[in-house]
Formats: structure tokens, sequence, C-alpha cells
């Protein structure tokens, strides 16, 4: 019951933050084309909704969607119809062909560990054509990490309200590592109030981690700073 609910209402928050899904496409898309001109095929791994992927669609001949969340690809296939999606984990999937590019936006935090970051990456370049090009959105590294960050948001939708609020602090476990711990209030004239919890464990990686794993991967990288549409900044790379 819950998890059908989180799967709208994370589609709700992530709209209703303000974030220009079709600007930052627009803006991936000449990121990579600067580096590979001719790129027509995309792979979007950890697509959730689809949010990104509606617009990658519009800049690229053929798009593929990744996630490992099955409940995340049913909304997405019911609200984005004809377009590739896959089941996978981003640090050992296997879709059996090939991309010019290959994105990965807002979801890197979740893997665990540096180890599991040169898996993922290495995983990316396997699926990469030649002179292809990987965009990784960054999140936070250690020394931009906000200790006991909270947020808040409140996600109208119809009659139905959700509040949504979270605190994250440091782990204690393993270094560089978070815990998110989210409440949610779900609110409508019929069902009334319901409430669930969940948690996660984040890694914050540092510039050298994200550098290493590129380079095992047989990739040059490169960071572009903050911006306007991306606060956190990107990594850039493209197989040799």
């Amino acid at each position: 019951m819950y998890e059908n609910r989180y799967v709208e209402v994370y589609d709700l928050l992530m709209r209703s933050r303000g974030k220009d899904y079709a600007a930052e496409a627009n803006e991936v898309a000449r990121l990579v084309r600067d580096r590979s001109r001719d790129a027509a095929s995309l792979l979007d791994v950890a697509c959730g909704t689809g949010l990104h992927l509606q617009y990658f669609a519009k800049q690229f001949d053929h798009v593929v969607g990744l996630d490992q969340s099955e409940d995340m690809l049913e909304f997405a296939g019911r609200t984005l119809p004809g377009l590739a999606l896959r089941c996978g984990d981003m640090r050992r999937f296997e879709v059996g062909e090939t991309f010019d590019a290959i994105t990965c936006m807002f979801a890197i935090p979740h893997l665990r560990s540096p180890a599991e970051l040169d898996a993922t990456v290495a995983c990316f370049a396997r699926h990469l054509a030649p002179g292809g090009v990987v965009v990784i959105e960054e999140w936070f590294t250690p020394e931009r990490f906000i200790p006991g960050y909270v947020a808040t948001d409140l996600i109208n939708d119809g009659p139905q309200r959700t509040v949504r609020v979270s605190h994250t602090v440091r782990g204690a476990d393993r270094e560089n590592q978070v815990r998110m711990v989210v409440h949610y209030v779900d609110v409508a004239p019929e069902s009334g109030i319901q409430h669930w919890t969940e948690s996660a464990d984040m890694t914050l990686f540092t510039h050298d981690d994200y550098e290493t794993a590129f380079a095992r991967a047989g990739c040059v990288a490169e960071y572009v700073a903050p911006g306007e549409l991306f606060e956190r900044g990107l990594w850039i790379a493209q197989a040799r």
C-alpha cells in the first residue's frame, strides 16, 4: 500500500522542488555533444520515474532508462509509454548494447563505498560505445556536507497533502557515510492520515574517489563546477 503511494509521492516531490528537467537534459545533451558530436543513443541509469528521461528522448534518437526499482519503472512506463525501460542494479547491470552517452542524475550517493563507485563506473564504461561520454551528477562532498541537515517539503496532490521531513547525520560505521531518516505524513479526505518512515545510508564521495574510479575504468574525466542548473556540479568522462 505504501510502496505504490511512495512512488507517486516521490514523483510529485521531485516535480515540486523547482528543478527544470528540460533545461537540465538540454544542458547534458550539449555537454555530451561537445565531446562526441554525433552522439545519438543514451542510457539513463537510476532513471526513477523518468523525469529526465522524458526530455533525453527529445534529444537522442535512442534512449533507454534503467532502474533497480520495478515500481519506479512501472510508473515511468505508464507516464512515458513507448520508451525502453530495463530493471537492473547500477553496479552490475547488463543490457546487451552500448551507448554514446550514459547519465546518472542524483543517484550516486546511494552507493556504499568507493569500491562500489569503482564497480559502477566500470559497468558504465563497459556499456559505452567508442568515444562515449558518461555524465554523473555529484552530491555533497565530505567538506560540503552540513551535519544535522534538515529538509522539509509540502506536496499538494489535489485534495491530498503529503509532508516530508528529513534529517541527515554522519554515520558511525564508515568513513564519509551519512544516514538520512525521512518521515512522511500523507493526508487524504477518504483515507485520513497515514505515516511511514524510511532511512538511507549514503556516501560523501571525494573528488579523488571519482577520479580514481574513472581512471581505473579507462576514462578521461573532468569536473564541471556548480552552476545555475547543477548546484553541486557534474562529472563528465569519456572513454579513451
